[in-house]
């Protein structure tokens, strides 16, 4: 008989000791560690080569097209690339609750009508329990195969003898293997499952789709090996006060990165968005002082946002900042360029900056939506509806030119905006200004006297 062996492993990163610690060495997480077991002192048994091979000269090897597979929901081919990739796994995290499972049972819905047989793994929802959220999409059950079943082995006994089109694991976390004594959902399990899967995927030719939880942080529960196997990793994103959901790309093999799919949660599932600009100005109030819109870039995708701001007298002894949809470091920063630069003395003021709809925006080409925003609230001027802004702000004041501003500019003049403020450097290189009226700006000080006469 093998001989087991007792060891702690930290859930976060992966970090292996004889004994329990209190905080990781490897991440310095606290009370990650938990015990584990294994035989003979081998964790993981997927690492085994499983035949010898040669190497082979690179211009000697053929190429292949990537064939591509469209799911039927536009949004969702965007952030893949085009489409499914035989053979690619593909992992979807996010909150409890935001809608993973109803995403992807959504995708095979369609997907079934063009490819065929599909197999849908829940270790988590019993049969009559996906059937009900099925009844509930607008799509027919197509020819959907479903397989209650947490063990690894079972699962790929049941997709060999199927040979499925595609497969869903729902979710990682309960999946485990026989091979391995931990409890399912601790880093061994999740490691040693994601790998098997992966060779199953790349040896058979069938996607596989896998749906794994996020801790508080954010992040996707288990190793960060596992997003190192995967071939895409996609975050489902949006706020609990929000029916919009964002479909975010992290890594993609066979695409773009920081592409985003944008769907709107409803009593029937997901539905798309087509237009996102037009969903998210909807509701903007006009002639109202502290808003301004913003011409933003998702990947390859430019949006129309709409940045609020509140600056009010501070009640306190030290004036509060609060920012949610941009980062609140480089909210702070452009309020000391605002001071220095500009001569506004928000010393003694509250600032509260917000992007609307949920979304959140890590580019520098809204900082100058941010000012406008700011000193419109601070100096009680509305801006005009028909004015959209972009543009990076350096620490002396000066406005510097983005990626990209052709196709910003193309879609302010769809939604109907007449006039653009942009940066000076973007202005000089311009082919077509699309019917806009362009206005110029080289610092903040010529911005806020165009926008705020």
């Amino acid at each position: 008989m093998s001989k087991t062996r007792t060891f702690y492993q930290c859930q976060t990163c992966g970090h292996a000791s004889p004994k329990w610690l209190g905080k990781c060495p490897d991440c310095g997480n606290w009370n990650s560690f938990v015990e584990e077991k294994s035989f003979g002192g081998k964790q993981s048994l997927s690492v085994q080569s499983p035949g010898k091979t040669e190497p082979v000269p690179l211009h000697s090897i053929e190429g292949i097209s990537e064939e591509r597979t469209p799911t039927g929901i536009k949004e969702f081919d965007r952030v893949l690339g085009g489409g499914v990739v035989r053979g690619s796994v593909i992992l979807v995290g996010g909150d409890p609750g935001i809608g993973k499972s109803t995403l992807l049972l959504q995708t095979f819905l369609r997907l079934s009508d063009r490819s065929g047989k599909l197999l849908y793994v829940s270790g988590e929802e019993s049969p009559q329990q996906i059937k009900m959220r099925a009844d509930r999409l607008p799509a027919s059950t197509g020819d959907i195969i479903l397989l209650p079943e947490t063990s690894l082995e079972g699962i790929l006994d049941a997709a060999k003898k199927l040979s499925p089109e595609a497969m869903v694991i729902d979710s990682i976390q309960t999946v485990y293997t026989q091979e391995l004594l931990s409890a399912p959902g601790s880093v061994g399990q999740v490691r040693e499952c994601a790998a098997k899967l992966m060779m199953f995927a790349k040896r058979s030719g069938i996607p596989v789709f896998i749906v794994g939880h996020v801790t508080k942080e954010g992040t996707i529960a288990g190793p960060r090996v596992l997003e190192h196997i995967v071939d895409t990793v996609l975050y489902f994103e949006g706020d609990r006060g929000h029916s919009y959901r964002i479909l975010r790309t992290i890594k993609n093999r066979f695409g773009s990165t920081n592409e985003i799919g944008i769907f709107e949660m409803s009593d029937a599932g997901l539905r798309e968005v087509a237009n996102p600009s037009e969903l998210f100005l909807s509701e903007r109030p006009r002639n109202v002082s502290g808003s301004t819109v913003v011409a933003s870039l998702e990947g390859t995708r430019p949006l129309m946002v709409e940045i609020q701001a509140l600056v009010t007298q501070t009640n306190f002894g030290m004036p509060r900042r609060t920012s949610i949809g941009v980062d609140f470091n480089r909210v702070n920063l452009l309020l000391a360029i605002l001071e220095k630069r500009a001569g506004m003395h928000l010393g003694g003021m509250d600032v509260f900056v917000n992007v609307v709809g949920g979304l959140k925006i890590v580019e520098p080409a809204v900082d100058l939506g941010i000012i406008t925003t700011i000193a419109s609230s601070f100096r009680e001027v509305p801006v005009d509806p028909g004015i959209f802004v972009f543009g990076e702000i350096g620490l002396s004041g000066e406005i510097r030119a983005v990626a990209q501003a052709e196709a910003r500019l193309r879609e302010g003049a769809k939604i109907g905006f007449k006039k653009a403020v942009i940066p000076a450097g973007n202005a000089e290189k311009l082919e077509g200004a699309e019917g806009l009226e362009i206005i110029k700006v080289k610092s903040i000080e010529e911005c806020i006297e165009a926008v705020l006469r």
